[in-house]
């Protein structure tokens, strides 16, 4: 479908504004409004409410806000991890917005001939066709390619605009990361602020990666009150108060206004390579000497599992090479997931995985044969990836901050959110509610009021 750019006062009467704060914690947002720390974000609540969300399983900010922005769970929108796979050929690839196999919010809105502005929100590029404006996210690092439509580059370059900030300078030098994180920061904000003031639009989304970025690389100094580093944290969430108080202060009466995050943060305690476990408990075959991947797995494989604990069987029929008949598949599963159950820390014998869930208690939808069989829930501090032969089945590196499931945030403007327990799948169907539209998709979720 083709949309045609308007000029003048956007149509609708609801408009909505949202801001999404990555990865940024309920629990660490009270803890700062209560301190005084976001006089902002404290003013902003004497209209609303702030409550705790779930996130998705599992908890990836690419699966979380697919399932935002189109209401369904992953089996019905197609993203289930940051990397997934391709059962035969077999082949791993990265998911991006041309994988979405359901409409977003800013699709439906479009086709409605409401006017649109979405600037970075994960799994956006390539920058779909919308009526309106959709600069993509961190999936495309060439500033010629991430905009919709493609004339706003010039527009991009000349302001400074920064697609994302250099995540490597979190392992290898924190004052440049601080500076990284608070230019692209500064730009985005920059940009953000011209388009709403320049565009008409009837819906407006402008999403802050850095503050995920800041989580993973620095959150365990801050949860340990680093004498250096806790303190410039803060002022970096300090900024984003700010950038909330704006946007939340060029809100007009008749404007909806949200704020939310994807998932919560805790301190990693170690990563759990998961993959090397099960190549020692003779799951996983891998060739050669030196494997990158599970794209180098070897006959005799039964298991191997993608990030973050996603568990596939080698399945006949459905894997390229696999080897684990369907009469085979159930009593596998089992035996996989009491094993799981059983896995410990090898230095103080902690127990790592919380729960194993079978695809079908957490997914319904048309995409659900994709999933993988099983996932893994650890305890919070257990970070599971999907390395192949490391030295050890843990370890302790410089990403020393991951997400959680259950301390994602959201506020909206003048309303009570009426049931006590509830997920960012709500979020598309709320949306729509509030614009006094009905959704042309079917939603997983419900609204929220």
């Amino acid at each position: 479908m083709k949309f045609f750019f308007k000029s003048g006062k956007a149509k609708s009467k609801k408009r909505v504004v949202v801001i999404g704060i990555d990865g940024t914690p309920h629990s660490f947002l009270e803890k700062h409004i209560a301190n005084g720390d976001f006089p902002h974000f404290k003013r902003i609540l004497e209209g609303g409410q702030l409550r705790r969300m779930n996130s998705v399983q599992p908890c990836i900010s690419s699966v979380a806000w697919s399932t935002f922005m189109t209401g369904r769970n992953p089996a019905g929108h197609r993203i289930f991890g940051f990397i997934d796979r391709k059962p035969n050929p077999f082949q791993l690839f990265l998911p991006n917005a041309s994988h979405m196999g359901a409409k977003t919010i800013w699709q439906m809105l479009s086709e409605m001939d409401r006017r649109v502005c979405v600037i970075n929100v994960p799994v956006t590029s390539p920058p779909q066709e919308v009526n309106g404006i959709l600069i993509g996210c961190f999936l495309t690092v060439d500033i010629d390619k991430v905009a919709y439509p493609k004339e706003l580059t010039t527009d991009l370059k000349n302001w400074g605009y920064r697609i994302d900030a250099d995540a490597n300078l979190g392992r290898t030098d924190k004052e440049a990361f601080f500076e990284d994180l608070r230019l692209t920061l500064e730009k985005r904000w920059e940009t953000a602020r011209r388009l709403y003031e320049r565009e008409p639009w009837d819906f407006f989304q402008l999403h802050v990666m850095e503050t995920d970025r800041i989580n993973h690389f620095l959150w365990e100094q801050y949860e340990n009150d680093h004498a250096d580093y806790a303190p410039r944290f803060v002022d970096f969430y300090q900024k984003v108060d700010e950038l909330l108080g704006e946007f939340y202060d060029r809100s007009q009466d008749d404007t909806e206004f949200i704020v939310l995050s994807d998932h919560g943060f805790c301190t990693v305690k170690k990563e759990v390579y998961v993959n090397q476990w099960l190549e020692d408990e003779g799951y996983l075959k891998l060739k050669g000497d030196q494997p990158k991947s599970v794209m180098d797995m070897d006959r005799g494989t039964k298991i191997y599992s993608l990030i973050p604990g996603r568990i596939f069987l080698n399945l006949e029929g459905r894997e390229q090479f696999g080897e684990v008949s369907a009469s085979q598949a159930e009593n596998l599963k089992t035996e996989i997931s009491e094993a799981l159950l059983q896995m410990t820390d090898p230095d103080d014998g902690s127990k790592i995985i919380d729960k194993v869930v079978h695809r079908e208690e957490i997914y319904d939808g048309p995409y659900a044969s994709e999933a993988a069989d099983l996932i893994a829930i650890p305890y919070d501090g257990y970070d599971l990836k999907a390395n192949v032969r490391k030295p050890s089945m843990t370890a302790k590196t410089e990403l020393v901050g991951m997400h959680t499931f259950w301390d994602a945030a959201l506020f909206i403007k003048d309303r009570v959110i009426q049931p006590q327990e509830f997920g960012i799948i709500d979020l598309a169907p709320s949306i729509f509610k509030m614009m006094e539209l009905e959704p042309t998709e079917k939603f997983d979720g419900g609204p929220l009021f």
